[in-house]
């Protein structure tokens, strides 16, 4: 198996962790970052950053063209982000329509280009609730036909599938990371909100593991 993997890398604290997790494995990485029209753009500048501080290859590509298909969401339409935690119902239109299965599509593309035999990806219990393509069932079938997509087989590795959001910092902290260079909020402004259901996981994962969120709140 080829030692180098590709990392879907937002900038947010959990594929930060995931960006780290192989880097601590030994994997020679190949991060990668998605400009989907998300209008939390704070976090690809927080990915550049943390991929420059590290030394690690970083490609951020433009797929904002595709919003002209993928219409509805709270993420990249003018529709105004819910607030409330993720398991309320309203948190729904946070879904981009297909999202994860275009990007893993992509990824892994990438992947067969550079040969790599895995892409990594940061899916987490935490999302099953309102994420169909984050649950276990779509990682699996993801990485059955990514198997057979290309002449070379390519897995899907999710190391976080089946832990929370207080399991991955808990797993971050150990490693030594510092969450100052990352990003969660659904809204991109200066502050992070704090209200959003992304903040509020993101607030119970530190106060979960007794310790401070360096990010500054509204």
């Amino acid at each position: 198996m080829s030692n180098k993997v590709v990392v879907i890398f937002s900038g947010g604290m959990d594929s930060f962790t995931v960006l780290n997790r192989a880097l601590k494995d030994g994997k020679e990485v190949y991060a990668l970052t998605f400009d989907y029209g998300q209008k939390h753009v704070k976090e690809i500048a927080c990915a550049s950053k943390v991929c420059e501080q590290l030394g690690v290859s970083h490609k951020v590509i433009d797929i904002s063209a595709i919003n002209q298909l993928l219409a509805g969401s709270s993420l990249t339409d003018d529709i105004e982000i819910p607030e409330g935690h993720y398991e309320a119902d309203n948190m729904k239109s946070t879904v981009v329509p297909n999202r994860n299965m275009i990007l893993l599509s992509l990824a892994v593309g990438y992947a067969v280009s550079v040969k790599a035999s895995q892409v990594y990806y940061g899916a987490h219990s935490g999302d099953h609730a309102i994420y169909p393509d984050c649950r276990p069932e779509f990682v699996m079938k993801m990485n059955d036909v990514c198997q057979i997509a290309n002449y070379e087989a390519v897995e899907i590795f999710s190391p976080y599938l089946n832990d929370t959001k207080s399991d991955i910092l808990t797993d971050g902290l150990k490693m030594g990371l510092s969450y100052q260079n990352t990003w969660t909020c659904y809204n991109g402004r200066e502050k992070a909100c704090g209200k959003c259901g992304a903040c509020q996981e993101r607030l119970e994962a530190f106060a979960d593991n007794n310790t401070t969120d360096p990010l500054p709140y509204e």
